[in-house]
């Protein structure tokens, strides 16, 4: 297998919500396990997620789990996502789906170096940047 470079994101509680969306958005296949599948059972975590991960048919790898307890958890600050490539209709329907419900930071549009690009904060506080080259 060769190496690869992806996105791992916590969440306070919800990963699996925001993982179901991922997959809303990109399709795939999403495998989730919770921490009580991982010794944890009976404990108030034991169904959040310890680890899951998306693999889209795009070949995109979302890696996310809830962030364990007695641990700090800061949604956004340390973590963007960055879709990029030349199929400007793919892309552009990343940026809708993820956009919806969210904040736009830089609207998605035609900028200074010639790229389609925009960012945004999905609704569920993570930073996405998408850019459709143009050859």
């Amino acid at each position: 297998m060769a190496s690869r470079l992806n996105p791992y994101i916590s969440f306070a509680g919800d990963a699996r919500q925001a993982m179901e969306f991922y997959k809303s958005v990109f399709g795939g296949e999403l495998t989730l396990n919770t921490f009580g599948e991982s010794g944890m059972a009976g404990t108030p975590a034991a169904d959040q997620i310890m680890h899951s991960q998306l693999d889209s048919p795009s070949g995109y790898t979302i890696m996310a789990s809830d962030t364990p307890p007695g641990m700090e958890h800061e949604p956004g600050t340390n973590v963007s996502v960055s879709l990029s490539g030349d199929d400007g209709e793919e892309l552009r329907g990343y940026w809708e789906k993820l956009s919806a419900e969210g904040t736009v930071s830089v609207p998605f549009e035609k900028q200074m170096w010639g790229d389609e690009f925009g960012a945004c904060t999905d609704k569920f506080g993570i930073s996405w940047m998408v850019n459709v080259i143009q050859s």
